[in-house]
C-alpha cells in the first residue's frame, strides 16, 4: 500500500517494477535507498527482510511520504534528508538507486557497499563507472535496471 502524496513513485513505473527484481536476487542485510521518492522500494526491501533499511531524499516531502508509507505497511525504516552527492553515506551491504543516470554515474564511487541496483534510465543507457562491472540487467518497456557489483 503505497500513497505517494507530492512525492515520486506509486510503484508502477517500470524502473520500480525492474528494480524489485533486482533486489530479489541480493541476500537480504544492511540497505540504503538513495533518492526515496514514496518509499517503496525502501519498503519492499524491509518486507523482504533487509534490516535495517534507510532512505534518502534530498526533498523533505518525500521524506515525510517515506516515513508514512513505512507506518501504514507496518515496516521499520530510518529516513532523512540528504544529498548522496554530498552527504557521509553509512556502510550498507546493498544500495538501490531509481535516479538518473547520470547522478548514479556520481553516486557509485561514493558508496561503501559491494552491490548496487540502480535504475531511472533508458534500455541503451548503463552506468559506466571504474571499479563496479555489471552481474545482472533487466528491461522492460524501453527503460533499464543494472545490477552491479564493485570490483
Amino acid at each position: 500500500m503505497i500513497d505517494p502524496g507530492r512525492a515520486f513513485g506509486t510503484g508502477a513505473h517500470p524502473t520500480t517494477r525492474l528494480t524489485l527484481e533486482l533486489l530479489q536476487e541480493l541476500e537480504p542485510g544492511s540497505l540504503l535507498d538513495v533518492g526515496c521518492g514514496s518509499g517503496v522500494l525502501a519498503i519492499a526491501a524491509a518486507k523482504l527482510g533487509f534490516a535495517p533499511v534507510v532512505a534518502v531524499d534530498v526533498d523533505e516531502i518525500a521524506v515525510a511520504v517515506t516515513l508514512e508509507n513505512a507506518r501504514l505497511n507496518d515496516v521499520e525504516i530510518a529516513a532523512h534528508t540528504a544529498n548522496a552527492l554530498t552527504s557521509e553515506l553509512q556502510p550498507v551491504d546493498a544500495v538501490v538507486a531509481n535516479i538518473v543516470l547520470d547522478v548514479v554515474e556520481l553516486l557509485l564511487p561514493r558508496l561503501d557497499t559491494q552491490r548496487a541496483v540502480t535504475s531511472g534510465y533508458l534500455y541503451g543507457e548503463q552506468p559506466d563507472v571504474d571499479s563496479w562491472w555489471p552481474r545482472d540487467r533487466r528491461e522492460l518497456d524501453g527503460w533499464a535496471a543494472d545490477l552491479l557489483e564493485r570490483a
